[in-house]
């Protein structure tokens, strides 16, 4: 089996760029889902749905439901 030859061969220094970008990404993903999380704790005090949550399909929020399954499903369109 041929090894692939790359166009681009990455440097030390890029390499260590591209580690602190990762990790940049790594800390606003966890910030914006404990923002998430925070709305819908929110969300149930205010509703007294204990477990209601965002939920999510293919990468993108797309509604609202519960974790036990005992509410139908509210689709996003519908919040709009």
């Amino acid at each position: 089996m041929k090894k692939k030859k790359f166009k681009i061969k990455i440097t030390k220094r890029q390499l260590k760029i591209i580690k602190g970008a990762w990790l940049w990404l790594n800390m606003e993903q966890s910030s914006f889902y404990d923002k998430i999380r925070f709305i819908e704790e929110k969300l149930a005090e205010v509703t007294g749905i204990k477990d209601i949550e965002f939920f999510m399909a293919d990468g993108e929020y797309v509604g609202v439901g519960n974790i036990s399954r005992t509410m139908k499903l509210i689709d996003g369109e519908d919040l709009k």
